[in-house]
């Protein structure tokens, strides 16, 4: 008999380094990773908004080399969107569709860290599921969602500062979707109150791209220790740095974020503790 896969569930933070990490589980013999990365779909079920996901998965389907791998991963995966309710059978089957004999599939969506603490108790049961949390430091993972969501809305690199300070001033102001995906000090109890200690982890960017943080994630999942690609930067964002002005601001909304990390984890990467003291 087939053993049952191990579900992995990444949920967060954004920007964070959860691509590369996407990309390091997806080179591992015992890792089973469709081409898609972020599947939303336990937060499109709880907005209830499938025709406005289906829209978007069918204009990235429009963009796709036909015949590729990822051309056929996105048709299976809207047939399973298009059943426009919660169907944890066709979840599951996608996610382990292909997978042989692999002991982990994978659902790395960041959204997901903002669900309902109901919700993700509820996804930590539909198997043998582990869930992984990354954290950056607070100030360089705002500025790296910024200036990517700035990149987004801009038509033209030389808007992309103006459209910078505006989200920068927007986040400072807990407005937008910037601020919410670095809350760590709401995120973290939720996701404690919802999911077992055993299957729960915490990790940090800073630590998590050397070989000692690969082997932890490998531990985790109970998968053999591999040597990842450490000097692969992926999604890289555009080089643009903070004004000193807008890093005073940044540091003072968010210090208490890196207090109350510093409290529950014991200890801090050496970059946060740099960024703390202003070095």
């Amino acid at each position: 008999m087939k053993q049952k896969p191990v579900i992995f569930l990444c949920v967060g933070a954004t920007k964070a380094g959860t691509s590369w990490l996407f990309e390091q589980l997806a080179m591992h013999p015992e890792c089973h990773l469709r081409a898609i990365k972020e599947l939303h779909y336990f937060n499109t079920f709880s907005q209830n908004c499938w025709n406005a996901r289906l829209r978007f998965l069918g204009e990235q389907a429009a963009r796709i080399k036909p015949g590729s791998r990822m051309s056929a991963d996105m048709a299976s995966w809207m047939d399973v969107m298009r059943l426009r309710r919660l169907n944890l059978d066709a979840y599951l089957s996608y996610l382990c569709e292909g997978r042989g004999t692999k002991r982990v599939v994978a659902d790395i969506t960041p959204a997901y860290s903002l669900l309902s603490r109901q919700l993700l108790s509820r996804m930590a049961k539909i198997g043998d599921v582990r869930v992984l949390y990354l954290m950056r430091d607070p100030v360089e993972r705002l500025w790296s969602q910024i200036r990517m969501d700035a990149k987004r809305q801009s038509f033209v690199d030389h808007e992309i500062p103006a459209f910078s300070r505006r989200l920068l001033n927007e986040a400072l102001e807990m407005k937008g979707t910037a601020w919410p995906r670095g809350d760590y000090a709401t995120i973290i109890p939720k996701l404690e109150a919802a999911i077992p200690a055993d299957r729960l982890k915490f990790a940090f960017y800073e630590t998590v791209t050397s070989q000692g943080g690969m082997n932890a994630i490998c531990d985790f999942l109970g998968i053999a220790r591999r040597a990842a690609a450490f000097d692969k930067r992926v999604h890289k964002g555009v080089e643009l740095s903070m004004e000193a002005e807008d890093h005073a601001r940044a540091m003072a909304a968010l210090r208490p974020q890196y207090e109350y990390v510093a409290r529950r984890m014991g200890n801090l990467p050496d970059a946060w503790q740099a960024n703390l003291a202003g070095v």
